[in-house]
């Protein structure tokens, strides 16, 4: 940790010696209490908060949005410092995200939220992420990390990624964009919202689909389809009121119906032809359904006084239905072992290839048959006030939550026939998996915000009590009397103190730190602890002339980490959660933009560059069944996460028009824990990914856009989970059109 914080040191020295050291007299606009009023589904605002935060904090705005029109969360996230992900089908229709070092496996230990709530099927009980927002219709990306984020759980380790939908308008605004590209892809969004003083309203919808880039050897559709609906309506006082209130509705409907699979390649058959996929993978095929319903009423005396209150329900049905496993001759061979070594298992592997013909049921699909509930409320007030030049905020929250999953799965029997699949006996529902998992929390949390000239402090403390309760019913009891049912309970409570402060030293720089506790609660296994550790920030922001930026160095000492034994990082797909004891992630993460010409111009050259280093470690010994994990000794390094990545931009930007490349480098990771160099069978080699975007403004209503992903069309390996290999996104182009009314 002493290497990271005197590197940070010397660097920032070199910041501040080179900046200008006149002293301007200027009023802070915090003193007159004008500052800018946060909506209540936002948690950072804007751009400018989050360059003033006590703790590391990034603003994804709508024009940065546009400037790629991504679809795929992971492209949005790779912009930001701190965040590692890696690829699963190429579209981001299920990421895995990590942020500083936490466990990537379906963005399980990151607090997730839409506009302020909790949006993982099920937060507590299974916060697996198998449904995620559609970044194509939102308004911004927040992300906060270290102890700007204590409000925010139950995952306080790594950070919190808010997304925004679109706002109802101030008055009339109507558009649209629809694009067309590679891969038969096409997106479509529209919206449009009125309002006046006391009534607004809008409505968006989503269409987004495609025919997939990997190919089966029958040549069906490896694609998907995605369609979202979201509207809002809204009622308030007139604004001349002496109190203010405020009701909003939020409805959110998506569904998707996708090709995808969970069988990847051998490394040969990758080598030769990675865009392939066998036989054995021709009824693989995921359906989601998502409903969101949430009422918020806000209640303002004054500017310095409010309280927000939320319900929410979100209900979330998915079936994967995907190959499983290969029987026969009274073994079972699970599809990651064949892969992994498809001449042991020759004759299982012919079988899911579609080179030889296989008995009847050899070919077992699951039938991953799950329903998700999650509700609550929670209520946030906030109290701000000046006490003569010292500046005061204070903010309380409080929400209590309930979620549960509900799996009730079987297995189908097919036989390969001529390199086709076909159903040889049909499972009754209930007999694979028969069980639901309940969380119930409740969470407080205070943040107090006081400031004094240039310095700003942010105590806070978090409260999280949960009760955990799984009921097995057994595959034997299909309607669930409960003859044999088997539960298991689990229970935490903890507190959670952490502490911020920002001191500017002038109006070019600012050092910002903190300490805070961090923490992921356990699943219902009996015996497992929360995941805790105390997590530790230093940074640096600096603007002067053209150039601005942030440095950063953190430390997260972890006492207790979970791992999970989840399908889809390789493991049996049960959700347990097993103690791996104490570990260490720290690393370094600097932001660097730079205007080429003066303001003066009529042109824009913006230039960005961001470097992540994260330095990951286990610090104890221990064994599992996991497939990531295995056996592991002191010093292995956690799998899954980058050591280095770089990412950079450059954009020539008109009031007519814009252009914009940006790269992105992905260091090598290890799919196994270990450390020291990498073996090629558990390493996913670096790669580096040129995107291009691009506008040209018609007139003031109507823009056409164009957009290339994979400029050089490299093909490169994202990962080895959950089964085999399987490639990124190759070269594709996209052109449409976008109007504003």
């Amino acid at each position: 940790m002493k290497y990271y914080i005197v590197t940070l040191l010397l660097i920032l020295s070199s910041t501040v010696n080179a900046q200008d050291q006149k002293k301007e007299a200027h009023k802070d606009s915090i003193n007159n209490l004008k500052e800018v009023v946060i909506s209540g589904s936002q948690i950072i605002g804007s751009k400018f908060e989050a360059t003033n935060k006590t703790g590391s904090a990034s603003y994804i705005s709508a024009a940065d949005l546009q400037k790629f029109n991504y679809t795929d969360i992971n492209r949005v996230l790779r912009t930001v410092t701190g965040v590692s992900v890696y690829e699963e089908d190429g579209f981001g229709l299920r990421p895995n995200i990590s942020l500083r070092g936490t466990s990537p496996d379906r963005s399980a230990k990151i607090t997730l939220m839409e506009d302020n709530v909790l949006i993982a099927p099920a937060p507590y009980s299974a916060p697996a992420a198998y449904y995620f927002p559609a970044v194509a219709r939102m308004n911004a990306v927040e992300i906060l990390k270290g102890s700007s984020q204590i409000q925010y759980g139950p995952f306080t380790t790594g950070g919190t990624i808010n997304f925004v939908s679109l706002p109802i308008p101030t008055k009339f605004n109507a558009g649209f964009l629809t694009d067309y590209g590679s891969f038969n892809t096409n997106r479509t969004t529209a919206n449009v919202g009125i309002s006046n003083e006391t009534i607004g309203a809008v409505v968006q919808l989503l269409n987004y689909n495609s025919d997939g880039f990997k190919n089966l050897p029958s040549g069906a559709n490896t694609g998907f389809e995605k369609k979202d609906v979201m509207a809002k309506f809204r009622i308030q006082s007139k604004p001349n009121r002496k109190t203010f209130n405020a009701v909003e509705f939020k409805l959110v409907y998506a569904e998707e119906d996708a090709n995808e699979t969970y069988l990847g390649l051998t490394q040969e058959d990758f080598n030769r032809s990675p865009f392939m996929r066998y036989a054995g993978s021709e009824k693989d095929n995921i359906t989601t359904k998502n409903n969101q319903f949430s009422i918020t009423h806000t209640f303002k005396t004054s500017d310095y006084f409010s309280i927000t209150t939320t319900a929410y329900q979100n209900k979330f049905n998915r079936n994967w239905y995907k190959l499983n496993d290969v029987r026969f001759g009274g073994t079972t061979y699970a599809i990651d072992a064949i892969l992994k070594d498809p001449t042991t298992n020759a004759l299982a592997f012919d079988y899911i290839t579609g080179v030889q013909n296989s008995p009847n049921n050899a070919l077992r699909v699951r039938a991953n048959n799950r329903k998700y509930l999650a509700q609550g409320i929670q209520t946030k007030i906030d109290f701000h006030f000046l006490t003569g030049d010292v500046y005061h905020d204070l903010e309380i929250g409080v929400r209590y939550h309930k979620d549960n999953e509900d799996r009730f799965q079987w297995n189908d029997g097919y036989a390969m026939r001529n390199g086709s699949m076909e159903l040889t006996s049909s499972g009754t529902p209930g007999s694979q998996d028969n069980r639901i998992a309940y969380a119930r929390a409740m969470a407080a949390h205070a943040l107090y915000k006081i400031k004094y000239k240039q310095l700003t402090v942010t105590p806070g403390i978090r409260f999280e009590t949960i009760d955990l309760r799984n009921e097995n019913f057994g595959i034997a009891d299909a309607t669930r009397s409960g003859v044999n049912v088997i539960e298991n309970d689990n229970h935490v409570k903890v507190w959670l103190p952490g502490i911020g402060a920002n001191y500017k030293i002038n109006k070019n720089v600012s050092f910002f730190g903190g300490v805070h506790k961090g923490f992921a609660p356990p699943t219902n296994t009996p015996g497992t602890q929360a995941e805790k550790s105390i997590n530790y920030e230093l940074g640096s922001r600096f603007n002067y002339n053209k150039l601005s930026g942030e440095i950063i160095s953190y430390f997260n000492n972890y006492s207790n980490l979970l791992g999970s034994d989840l399908a889809a990082s390789g493991g049996s797909g049960t959700l347990d959660q097993f103690n791996a004891g104490a570990a260490h992630v720290k690393g370094i993460e600097l932001v660097v933009n730079y205007q080429i010409l003066n303001e003066s111009s009529k042109y824009k050259i913006p230039v960005t560059f961001g470097y992540t280093l994260t330095d990951t470690e286990f610090a104890t010994e221990f064994s599992s069944a996991d497939g990531a994990w295995g056996t592991i000794k002191k010093g292995d390094e956690i799998p899954y996460i980058s050591k280095h990545q770089f990412n950079a931009s450059i954009a020539l930007e008109h009031e007519k028009f814009e252009i914009i490349i940006g790269a992105r480098y992905n260091g090598e990771f290890r799919t196994v824990a270990g450390q020291g160099s990498i073996s090629n069978e558990n390493a996913v080699p670096s790669n580096i990914i040129l995107d291009f975007g691009s506008k040209y403004k018609y007139n003031k209503h109507f823009s056409i856009t164009g957009a290339v992903n994979n400029l050089f069309d490299t093909t490169y390996l994202v990962s080895r989970v959950p089964a085999g290999l399987r490639p990124g996104m190759p070269f594709s182009a996209t052109i449409g059109i976008a109007a504003q009314f």
